[in-house]
């Protein structure tokens, strides 16, 4: 029962905002100008061929019966067929999940590896006052202001010029060749990590500073205890919390396509179908793609809600 009661508002709450999203992005592609008539046929379409295309697609009914027809199909498990492919969007989209999903995993695992221990360090130093300079601040304002697609570019022309073992474009499958696959995709999950690395660096950092003005480390030292100690059994689940909501937040952003990294370098996952999709104004894609990442989004931060009561049971109790 109490996990129910838990559970049940953050449920709801989601409901509501996949609601709200569906509603957005349904109307906002039908605001774009052009549309996939004018896209498909270009200065030569006529007010014929448009009718005939929007009578295909249903598109010439108003749009509360279009918007409803899309959501008793989407709740039955049909997510469409692109206009463009004429295929059932829902598997390309699982076609394309796994290299997203990679991509995201190679993003995280290099921001937590680098992040985490650069903010832990960075605030344990910056709690001492003969230390209150650190590189931590330093790090984190650089990494978060350098836009993806600015560093992203950077990196295709260095390492198009010079290869040093890495790839530019060119995906090959890891069941086919995991080398191949690597040196493809390493760049591009570099490019993402660097604003995931100074999101966990500050967060981390800012977390160790307010834990270490707690009563109880100030205890654990006159009690003689060793800063490795300290650090383990009390600084570092204490401070796990905004740590893990950022890490959530970080990792169903990367789940939901980072759209800019995967067009820079051509990397066939979500994100670029869905940017493609939106070119040529294909609705199903667009519509079904941005859902699915929300749903992705949403689950991953309920699931980081469940795991706060886990890692403090007091977070759980006071909730």
């Amino acid at each position: 029962m109490r996990l129910a009661a838990y559970l049940l508002p953050r449920i709801l709450a989601a409901l509501i905002t996949l609601f709200g999203v569906s509603v957005l992005v349904f109307l906002s592609l039908r605001l774009l100008p052009g549309g996939y008539a004018d896209i498909l046929l270009g200065p030569f379409v006529t007010p014929e061929a448009r009718a005939v295309i929007a009578q295909r697609y249903g598109l010439d009914q108003p749009l509360v019966v279009q918007y409803l027809r899309w959501v008793w199909a989407m709740l039955g498990g049909d997510f469409g067929v692109s206009m463009v492919t004429q295929r059932p969007v829902i598997a390309e989209l699982l076609r394309r999940a796994p290299v997203t999903l990679q991509l995201a995993l190679i993003a995280l695992a290099v921001a937590l590896a680098v992040g985490y221990p650069l903010g832990v360090i960075s605030g344990v130093r910056a709690a001492s006052r003969r230390k209150r300079r650190d590189f931590g601040r330093v790090v984190g304002a650089m990494g978060a202001s350098v836009p993806d697609f600015v560093l992203g570019s950077v990196l295709i022309f260095v390492f198009s010029v010079w290869s040093l073992w890495f790839r530019v474009g060119g995906y090959v499958p890891f069941g086919v060749d995991p080398v191949g696959n690597l040196r493809t995709m390493l760049l591009p999950g570099l490019t993402l990590s660097v604003f995931g690395v100074a999101l966990i660096l500050r967060t981390t950092r800012d977390a160790v500073l307010r834990v270490m003005t707690e009563p109880h480390i100030t205890a654990a030292v006159a009690r003689g205890a060793t800063p490795g100690a300290i650090i383990r059994r009390h600084i570092l689940r204490n401070a796990a919390i905004p740590v893990v909501t950022v890490v959530a937040t970080y990792f169903g952003f990367l789940l939901g396509g980072a759209v800019i990294v995967e067009v820079l370098f051509s990397v066939p996952g979500v994100g670029l179908y869905i940017f493609n999709g939106l070119l040529n104004r294909d609705y199903a894609i667009v519509q079904a793609g941005v859902l699915l990442a929300a749903v992705v989004f949403i689950t991953i931060n309920m699931l980081a809600d469940v795991l706060y009561a886990l890692i403090d049971p007091r977070v759980g109790a006071a909730r």
